[in-house]
């Protein structure tokens, strides 16, 4: 198994702290986008988070889709050029 890049390391402390999830997911897929828009030699470029967390209860995908990219922004800003997004609230027991 690949062992976490600082990028992938910094998201995931990144969307515990603001969301508290009770699952997540963070994969660098950049290999997949090799030569692709966006994609550096270096990688830590393309990701797919999944989350599951209770502060989506209520949300839109819209609204939760922005409150997770306002969280990453600094990524973003710092080269991450795509995201994968799943993110839902914990299923009702």
């Amino acid at each position: 198994m690949p062992q976490p890049n600082d990028r992938q390391t910094r998201i995931e402390a990144a969307l515990a702290a603001a969301f508290e999830p009770v699952s997540l997911s963070v994969i660098d897929d950049s290999h997949k986008h090799a030569g692709h828009a966006g994609a550096a030699p270096g990688g830590e470029t393309h990701y797919s988070v999944e989350i599951v967390a209770e502060a989506f209860a209520g949300l839109s995908r819209v609204q939760v889709q922005r409150a997770v990219m306002m969280v990453l922004q600094r990524e973003f800003d710092t080269g991450l050029h795509a995201l994968a997004l799943k993110a839902r609230a914990p299923e009702a027991s």
